[in-house]
């Protein structure tokens, strides 16, 4: 373990396990000062204590709750705090502001730059924040920012309703809904972050405070236009959030194989021309491999036929193995979910967007990447957009820039064997070197990029992200974080004027 600062850790550690109650704050409630927040007071705070469970370097779960899913970046905070009501994350937000001590938010541990974890500072985890409230008349779901994808699914599928989620069921449902959130539902249901119709957070107020506010098309609307796409460790801690959620009582799933690569060309170009302006029922991703290639495809509400027929011009090239199967969502979900236990330890990846169709050129860009692939678990990933619902923003709008994108695609590279911290590290150089060489080959060809899939030392990040949203969004950070409590290498930093 590297070395901590001593001043530091002798702070977190000697802090007790009561709670504090902060001015105007109950449970559930909020203090809201005059100008509709208190961000911008210089109100003091009595001096708050930690709450909730609390990890600490001499704690015997310190490595378990410390590492996030890519192993690929280790880090060592003063103090873990795994919030298990709303008023701990008050607490744990205002001391670390009274401690001035560096703080980053964690829900799913799937940030893949590491950037929700921090050396010498404090991290607030909420992913043990998971009550979960469905109204199935209203077709509304509040839930605990500690869902992950899978959970929210499953309670979802329970009451035969949906929201569109990714599709890897361990990543925290608010990370993925906050940088906008897409997966095989996107075209029938739009983005995860179109679905959000309220949010509990807390953000920072006064001079060295904390207070939560209830968010939704009414109240705070910048912000929550904020939160559906760039919601993601910039403006606060969100708490729960509050979907619109449609009916959805059975999908079609079909998978189709073609060993190696040789129909590469016809099989992406197809896909690339058909699946993003097929029914809007029907999500599709395709994945190349260095050895095959593999077609995902969710129809609602539909039938093995309809599937076959809409999917018919993807397979007709060569002859794919295919099956498919009908079944609920929830239980069609968990059925393709890979353990991570199964999964390599590290991993790199790189996010684009695409407006027109790849050109040959292009295609035999990717074949020949991955023919040079630095391991059995790299990939090209793609999602279909194009027509959909995800072409309009919600009530109110929202931050995620990338809707009239014909599909959105990532190289991606994973290596090494978890719990086994150096068992990649002969590999991790040739994979990073792979990613950058595959990204640049293909930039005349793509544009922006997501940011829950960050690009780290992409020029102008900013907007690539948000495009020209950029600078509302700047404006809201002012307004709600002026002091830029919540940053990290690629956050919103406050308008200055």
């Amino acid at each position: 373990m590297r070395d901590l600062s001593r001043r530091d850790l002798l702070k977190a550690t000697a802090v007790g396990a009561g709670a504090v109650a902060l001015p105007g704050m109950m449970a559930g409630s909020s203090a809201i000062a005059a100008d509709g927040h208190g961000s911008s007071s210089g109100a003091k705070y009595p001096p708050a204590e930690l709450t909730g469970r609390i990890v600490r370097p001499q704690s015997p779960n310190y490595a378990e709750a410390s590492i996030g899913w890519d192993e690929l970046f280790v880090h060592y905070p003063l103090v873990i705090v795994f919030a298990q009501e709303t008023r701990d994350v008050v607490n744990a937000l205002t001391w670390a502001r009274q401690n001035n001590v560096a703080l980053r938010v964690r829900s799913g541990r799937h940030s893949l730059e590491g950037w929700s974890n921090v050396d010498n500072g404090i991290v607030i985890d909420v992913s043990e924040l998971k009550e979960t409230h469905i109204d199935a008349a209203s077709r509304t779901a509040r839930v605990g920012a500690g869902l992950n994808q899978l959970e929210a699914v499953t309670a979802l599928g329970e009451y035969d309703l949906a929201a569109t989620t990714g599709t890897e069921g361990t990543v925290g449902l608010s990370g993925a809904t906050l940088g906008g959130g897409f997966g095989f539902l996107t075209r029938y249901l739009g983005m995860a972050c179109d679905n959000l119709v309220g949010a509990e957070i807390v953000v920072a107020s006064g001079a060295d405070g904390a207070e939560v506010l209830e968010v939704d098309p009414w109240k705070h609307p910048d912000l929550l236009w904020a939160l559906r796409g760039a919601g993601n460790g910039n403006f606060g801690i969100v708490t729960s959030l509050t979907y619109r959620v449609a009916p959805l009582k059975s999908v079609a799933y079909l998978q189709a194989t073609w060993e190696g690569l040789d129909d590469l060309h016809g099989v992406f170009d197809t896909w690339q021309r058909t699946a993003p302006f097929t029914d809007p029922r029907l999500g599709s991703q395709l994945e190349v491999h260095p050895n095959e290639i593999l077609l995902f495809g969710v129809l609602a509400e539909g039938s093995e036929a309809e599937a076959r027929k809409l999917l018919a011009p993807i397979l007709s090239v060569g002859n794919p193995e295919v099956t498919v199967q009908i079944g609920g969502w929830g239980d069609t979900y968990a059925g393709f979910q890979i353990p991570t236990e199964d999964e390599p330890a590290n991993w790199k990846f790189f996010s684009q967007f695409t407006s027109e169709p790849f050109p040959e050129e292009a295609i035999s860009v990717i074949r020949a990447f991955m023919q040079d692939a630095p391991s059995d678990d790299s990939n090209f990933f793609t999602q279909a957009f194009g027509t959909g619902a995800q072409r309009h923003e919600p009530f109110g709008g929202a931050a995620f820039p990338h809707r009239d994108a014909l599909f959105y695609s990532e190289p991606g590279a994973g290596w090494g064997t978890r719990g086994e911290p150096d068992s990649g590290d002969a590999i991790t150089p040739i994979a990073q070197t792979w990613i950058a060489e595959f990204s640049q080959a293909l930039r005349p060809y793509v544009n922006g990029a997501y940011v829950n899939v960050p690009n780290i030392g992409m020029a102008e990040w900013e907007t690539a992200y948000w495009g020209h949203n950029f600078d509302r969004l700047r404006r809201v950070k002012a307004k709600y974080d002026p002091h830029n409590v919540f940053q990290y290498e690629q956050s919103i930093p406050p308008a200055t004027h």
